[in-house]
């Protein structure tokens, strides 16, 4: 399996990857499991959440492009709300 890549982007770099069609999802801050039944590509434009996989915890930000690999297992530790586009297109 995977592991995740994160790549900081100013928002009119992401902006040039077609963000603006990709699908909306918001979180408040919770704690919660969570596969990926596909690969996942997210730009986060608010929120502060800790990804943990296995033997990897990412911290993830404002103004980051973050790939999920398919069938990845995790927990989600959203501590302030989570705003992000995402797709399951896009490869970083």
């Amino acid at each position: 399996m995977g592991q995740i890549l994160i790549k900081k982007l100013a928002l009119e770099e992401a902006k040039k990857l077609g963000i603006e069609t990709w699908s909306i999802w918001e979180c408040e801050p919770s704690k919660f499991d969570w596969e990926y039944a596909e690969k996942e590509t997210a730009y986060v434009f608010e929120g502060d959440v800790y990804v943990t996989a296995e033997k990897e915890t990412v911290h993830i930000t404002e103004g980051m492009l973050v790939s999920f690999p398919k069938g990845m297992q995790c927990t989600w530790d959203v501590r302030k709300k989570v705003r992000k586009a995402y797709t399951f297109n896009y490869i970083i």
